[in-house]
């Protein structure tokens, strides 16, 4: 009990820390509020002092950030979010229409993901049903092909093409169920593909338990185990989908800003650039109420799930000893990255030739040429180094902050749960208040929220093995925490969260060119690939090869790090006398007896 208090009380004052630290924000920056909001709502006008003092004496600036911050709690417990600085109506109404948009562009993205990432495993379960998944080869490319497309690409292109070209649906505003299709497939599909994987990672274990073979020997039908396979494996990955939830909700500033949506994620980035302080703490106190929410409705599903079995230790692993993948896919893909990055950088990648803007692929240009004639393959190779350098160096970092963080659940949980509750572009915000813009900004920008997913990750698979019948009987034994963690628990938890932050590698990527539109991040005539991305969209329908070329480098760095990612599995220890290649029970006393 003290424990439960304990962390509701942790995780109320990281709630209330992030709000004030929000609502501190432009003292923070030192720019002075008045002047921000006086050029949100009149660029024209001229700032003199007198306009300025108006200003402060009708927002109430003039007492400081703190008094600003008091009064407007105040408020709050009373039921008012006060009124915004920029339109002067009522914060509260708009804050709750906007979260009523998210709300639904959420449950809809989250159906096409559900549907995705059936379809990223639907050979496994069908291979499993059959018993036949001794022989099935670990794949993956496809989906981390659609993983690490980034989300305002596929929205720039599904607007594009299905909305303006053919007109099968409409590509702008939020009028109807129709105006949802776009977006949520813009989405669902790469978290639908980050689920895919991860689920279908854990379901040959779920298949090779004894209650699945024992199911089979009775006559149970190939579709009702699969269901119960599903079932064990889906409490997992609940966590991960919690944060999901938060992030299609608060997350999808792209998305809403290429389709148009009233969304709370626009109207919380709008808040933050205008520095519209009501407006923007009412939606980040949305976000975490949001977070807490489904934090705990994905912490019960879990219980229901899984049953008395978490709690009394008899669950089985479901990261069983594997040998390692084949190592061809990465080889080959890894030999294509290097070409393409190598022929770049024989390449002038800043050259221009204004009479060749927008060329089409051919031998001179084979990935054709950008809006000022630059040719694309001299950048794309150009910019690998920066791109790949510092993603994989922030991945490196978030995957060894999300491991530990998540071996201590009880500080983490309400971390995660705040940190997921901010949009990427209000961290890179707050991050640029406390350490000022430098060439060091995106990476922490990105890095601050990045290990979330991780850590819910690490702490998820810990609990399920915790519960295993081998971990029991290993502690009566009388292994003791630290040998129970560095001989069991790591060695099955680290290869798939390993796995996992592979598979995010190219959203690191991503991530960092996002920062750009906000002067945080590369800027022109950086080579940097997601800068590409973002420079060429406006010509995605007159040029899309500008687009694509490194959308396709981006997609073959996702197909690339998860294949190698398919090699990284927990050794077998030995095989059995009759060489079925069914892993041994380790010898436990002997292993005791050797590390006393």
């Amino acid at each position: 009990m003290r424990q439960r208090v304990a962390t509701a009380v942790w995780r109320v004052v990281l709630a209330a820390g992030l709000v004030c630290g929000i609502g501190l924000l432009p003292w923070l920056t030192q720019t002075d509020p008045a002047y921000t909001v006086l050029k949100a709502r009149s660029a024209e006008r001229e700032p003199t002092p007198e306009v300025l003092a108006d200003i402060r004496a009708q927002l109430g600036l003039d007492g400081g950030p703190l008094h600003v911050l008091g009064r407007w709690l105040g408020g709050l417990v009373r039921g008012d979010a006060g009124q915004s600085w920029i339109s002067g109506s009522e914060v509260l109404p708009d804050v709750l229409q906007a979260l009523g948009a998210s709300l639904l562009l959420m449950s809809v993205a989250l159906l096409v993901a559900a549907l995705t990432a059936g379809i990223v495993c639907a050979r496994t379960l069908r291979l499993g049903a059959r018993r036949r998944l001794g022989g099935r080869r670990r794949g993956g490319t496809g989906s981390a092909v659609i993983a690490s497309l980034p989300e305002f690409l596929v929205a720039s292109v599904l607007a594009t093409v299905v909305g303006v070209q053919l007109g099968w649906l409409p590509a702008l505003g939020w009028y109807g169920p129709q105006w949802t299709v776009l977006p949520a497939l813009a989405l669902g599909l790469p978290a639908g593909a980050v689920l895919g994987r991860l689920l279908d990672d854990l379901l040959p274990g779920a298949f090779g338990e004894p209650w699945a073979l024992a199911a089979a020997a009775r006559g149970l039908t190939g579709r009702r185990i699969a269901r119960q396979a599903l079932r064990r494996c889906v409490p997992a990955l609940l966590p991960n989908l919690g944060l999901f939830v938060v992030g299609l909700t608060g997350g999808a500033v792209a998305v809403e800003q290429v389709f148009d949506i009233p969304g709370l994620g626009r109207t919380t980035l709008q808040a933050a650039l205008a520095q519209d302080l009501p407006v923007l703490q009412a939606g980040t106190l949305a976000l975490v109420l949001l977070a807490a929410l489904a934090t705990g409705a994905t912490r019960l599903a879990a219980r229901l799930l899984t049953g008395p079995a978490l709690r009394d230790g008899a669950l089985s692993s479901l990261h069983r000893p594997a040998p390692p993948a084949g190592g061809l896919l990465p080889l080959l893909y890894g030999a294509v990255l290097l070409a393409v990055v190598g022929v770049g950088l024989t390449r002038d990648p800043l050259a221009l030739d204004t009479g060749a803007r927008l060329l089409a692929p051919s031998l001179d240009h084979p990935f054709g040429t950008d809006s000022l004639g630059r040719d694309l393959l001299a950048r794309i190779g150009h910019g690998a180094f920066d791109t790949l350098l510092l993603a994989s160096a922030i991945t490196a970092a978030v995957l060894v902050a999300g491991v530990l963080l998540g071996l201590v659940p009880r500080v983490s949980a309400p971390l995660v749960d705040t940190v997921n509750a901010v949009p990427p572009v209000l961290a890179a915000l707050l991050v640029t208040a406390v350490a000022g813009s430098g060439a060091a900004t995106p990476a922490l920008a990105v890095g601050a929220v990045a290990w979330a997913p991780l850590a819910a990750h690490t702490s998820a698979l810990l609990r399920q093995e915790r519960a295993t019948l081998h971990i029991t009987a290993t502690r009566g034994l009388g292994a003791g925490r630290w040998y129970l963690l560095r001989r069991e628990l790591l060695p099955a938890v680290l290869p798939p969260v390993l796995r996992h932050a592979l598979l995010r590698l190219p959203g690191v990527a991503l991530s960092l060119a996002s920062l750009g539109f906000l002067g945080l991040g590369a800027q022109p005539p950086s080579p940097e690939w997601g800068l590409l991305l973002a420079e060429n969209q406006p010509y995605a329908e007159r040029a899309p090869w500008a687009v694509l070329a490194p959308a396709a480098v981006l997609a073959l760095l996702g197909a690339l790090a998860v294949t190698a990612a398919g090699g990284l599995r927990r050794p077998r220890r030995r095989r059995d006398a009759a060489g079925s290649g069914v892993p041994e029970p380790p010898t436990v006393e002997k292993e005791l007896v050797a590390a006393r």
